[in-house]
């Protein structure tokens, strides 16, 4: 199974999300990551969906949501078309046996620290799905009390815009 990104324009409706992701689900997809918001016109909303699956699927997913109304324009963006970024707060027990490590750890990923008190310390760290992943695979060995992710926010690169192929 490959990953996935799709950038989705729909009109700024109530129950429009609720419609895209029941598409979703009778056709069997996880979605992995979602973030959804307005855009530059009130008119519309962007929402942008990160999932598994295969290629075929994944095109047959794509034709039917263009049979939705509210769908005015879908992008897929891949790693070389596109720039994502993800932002997840991280919260660590406070101990004095780890806190090197974690400063480290924080400093290596660029990981900001936001909030510090005797009992915890909440990282603020910014960057790719991957680099995510990898700070929480490197925090393991602490004690996790919290983690808290966006979905993924990509945009295409250049001058290219979702709103340039409205299916209207």
């Amino acid at each position: 199974m490959n990953r996935y990104t799709l950038a989705v324009l729909v009109k700024n409706q109530f129950g429009v999300l609720n419609r895209l992701t029941s598409m979703f689900r009778r056709r069997q997809f996880n979605i992995s990551s979602i973030t959804a918001s307005e855009t530059e016109s009130e008119e519309y909303s962007r929402i942008t969906f990160g999932f598994y699956s295969e290629e075929n699927e994944k095109q047959q997913l794509i034709n039917q949501l263009y049979k939705l109304p509210d769908v005015c324009s879908i992008k897929e963006l891949t790693v070389d078309n596109s720039l994502s970024c993800e932002l997840m707060l991280i919260k660590l027990k406070n101990e004095p046996s780890s806190r090197e490590e974690i400063h480290a750890a924080a400093e290596a990923f660029k990981a900001e620290t936001i909030d510090y008190t005797k009992e915890s310390i909440v990282l603020r760290v910014i960057g790719n799905s991957t680099k995510m992943d990898d700070f929480i695979s490197l925090m393991r060995d602490q004690t996790i009390l919290e983690i808290c992710r966006t979905g993924t926010a990509s945009i295409e690169k250049g001058a290219s815009t979702l709103r340039q192929n409205l299916n209207l």
